[in-house]
């Protein structure tokens, strides 16, 4: 599921950086926890684990290479350089808000509870001013399809950062299935990788622009891959 070849698969389990059992003398990987895993951890994955994830994840979809992921899932109403929430919890809920805007979220306050529930086991922020809300198991029932809201506040919000410094960045998704789930969470970790663009990107003042740049990002990120 990973991507990552069986060698290194191994290697990492036996330094306890993934979670496994030995049962007969072989390793098995679970794939609820490896996908529990996946989520606290790609954040701070290097580019290169990173692009191993995405590449395993589009074999298992069967999807091209070149295929892009992201793009289809960024609409105008669901991308904003205009935040007006000033802590979390309201921060959250105007994410959600902005969701249940595309019309593919049949259940608001079941994704709202979904996301608040995953914060709360431990926070969505990555270093850089960047956060990443989602559920932690897929909601196949809540939505229609993966959503996903792209959205700047003008001020820093205080979101338990790993480096302690307040969040203005947030990319909120949700999905059907947790392969498409962990598939669109390792292309966006892929994305934000690059300082400088995300710079870039905080400097955007209208929702075309951020849309307008997020699909160059996905497409250099494509053409690294191919």
């Amino acid at each position: 599921m990973m991507g990552a070849d069986a060698r290194r698969l191994e290697r990492m389990a036996q330094r306890g950086e993934i979670p496994c059992r030995k049962v007969g003398g072989e390793l098995r990987f679970n794939r609820a926890e490896i996908t529990e895993w996946l989520q606290k951890n790609m954040g701070t994955m290097t580019d290169d684990h990173l692009a191993e994830v995405d590449a395993g994840m589009t074999a298992q979809r069967q999807q091209l290479q070149s295929e892009a992921i992201v793009r289809p899932l960024l609409r105008p109403e669901a991308v904003t350089a205009q935040l007006k929430s000033r802590g979390k919890n309201s921060l959250l809920r105007e994410l959600v808000a902005l969701a249940q805007r595309t019309g593919l979220v049949y259940d608001e306050q079941a994704l709202l509870e979904a996301v608040m529930a995953r914060e709360e086991m431990h926070s969505t922020a990555i270093d850089g001013g960047i956060a990443i809300p989602h559920p932690r198991r897929p909601l196949p029932y809540e939505i229609a399809d993966s959503v996903l809201v792209v959205a700047k506040a003008s001020g820093g919000i205080v979101f338990e950062a790993p480096d302690g410094k307040l969040t203005d960045l947030f990319l909120l998704t949700a999905s059907q299935d947790d392969v498409q789930h962990v598939h669109i969470l390792a292309r966006l970790c892929r994305m934000l990788c690059d300082s400088g663009w995300v710079e870039r990107l905080r400097a955007c003042e209208t929702s075309d622009e951020m849309i307008e740049l997020l699909t160059e990002r996905e497409a250099h990120v494509i053409a690294q891959s191919v």
